[in-house]
């Protein structure tokens, strides 16, 4: 007798072998074709935490025979299976939501790739609480009012494990708890900062996981250009006229045939109407050290286009659209750009022992 959803995943599969569609095996058990494949991904997780070479213990497995067990072990698909083991346990001591788990997956997921970013050397990789600590550190550091990166600070405090770690939070929140009191809070490290800061972007980088866009509360579409368009065509892309968010109708002022959904950001959905995406072919050619040879998206607000100091720009060099620090800018006289980067995104990337997320209808 079939007792837990494990047991029975593997009939699904049979099934679908054998021609069943996941709307008739709904037909026939109730279980819907998101439940299907939600018990499928999360039985091949499990699998692999019994696979274990450290040997995951048999009574925490049993923590996740319940029906919520699913939910959590669908969010760890996306980690390798070092990873998934590190990330169950800490879901099972932190008794965490799938809500939680996810947060955790994509932190872990993302953390080697932020090599480079302030504060990142502190963290250990392997530890899935640093990696939780140090994607609020990050998100702390991205906040706008000082009162929202404290209290991203005080959440990775909860969380973060190891003593180098917690030094670094601790130091980073009695410097936001004095920024937020108003107080003038000093750069005390100077050249070393510096330093950082040109192998470091101004700006938010993002990598997707797969499903984000699926996933996402809100999501945007925005009009494409690509880098060897010129500046012309990022000024001529279309901008959004009206939105009926009920509906989740979207109209804009001419028609296009390049767009981009992505994620509905605070800072990229408050200038909606005038944001646009550039597509660069080559990440190595924005201006900070750590970026990688892979294709990226610059999510960018035409409607900002004074050149600062402290901002990322795009311009147009020899036809082509570019990313420029503003300080670069600056120097060379540069008063106005095509637009301002709000965030650059990259693209998932994959792992040769991730579970694969089929599509079912």
């Amino acid at each position: 007798m079939i007792s837990t959803w494990h047991e029975y995943a593997p009939l699904i599969s049979a099934l679908s072998r054998e021609g069943f569609t996941p709307s008739s095996i709904e037909e026939a058990t109730g279980i819907s074709g998101v439940e299907q494949n939600r018990v499928v991904v999360a039985t091949q997780v499990r699998d692999s935490l019994v696979a274990d070479e450290g040997g995951f213990p048999a009574e925490l497995l049993r923590y996740f025979d319940s029906y919520g067990g699913p939910e959590l072990l669908y969010e760890l698909r996306f980690l390798n299976a070092r990873q998934r083991a590190d990330a169950a346990r800490h879901a099972i001591d932190r008794r965490l939501e799938p809500r939680g788990v996810r947060e955790l997956a994509r932190s872990m997921k993302d953390f080697p790739q932020r090599r480079g970013d302030d504060g990142w050397e502190a963290f250990t990789r392997d530890n899935p609480g640093d990696c939780l600590a140090f994607a609020r550190f990050r998100q702390s550091r991205e906040a706008i009012d000082a009162e929202d990166s404290v209290a991203e600070l005080e959440r990775a405090l909860e969380v973060v494990d190891t003593e180098p770690a917690r030094a670094r939070v601790e130091a980073e929140l009695d410097r936001a708890r004095r920024k937020a009191a108003g107080e003038e809070v000093d750069d005390e490290d100077g050249a070393a900062n510096a330093a950082a800061a040109a192998s470091r972007p101004a700006v938010p980088v993002v990598r997707l996981m797969y499903g984000e866009v699926a996933e996402a509360t809100t999501v945007l579409l925005l009009p494409v250009v690509r880098e060897g368009d010129g500046g012309e065509a990022l000024a001529h892309a279309p901008r959004r006229t009206r939105t009926d968010a009920d509906l989740g109708m979207v109209e804009v002022d001419k028609g296009w045939t390049r767009w981009a959904v992505v994620p509905g950001w605070g800072p990229v959905a408050e200038v909606a109407g005038e944001a646009v995406v550039i597509e660069l072919a080559d990440g190595r050619t924005l201006p900070w050290r750590s970026a990688e040879a892979e294709r990226v998206l610059v999510v960018a607000n035409r409607g900002r286009r004074e050149v600062v100091e402290d901002g990322i720009y795009v311009v147009e060099r020899e036809g082509r659209l570019v990313v420029e620090k503003g300080r670069k800018l600056a120097a060379e006289g540069v008063g106005e750009a095509a637009a301002e980067v709000l965030v650059v995104v990259r693209p998932p990337r994959d792992e040769d022992d991730m579970i694969s997320d089929d599509e079912w209808d």
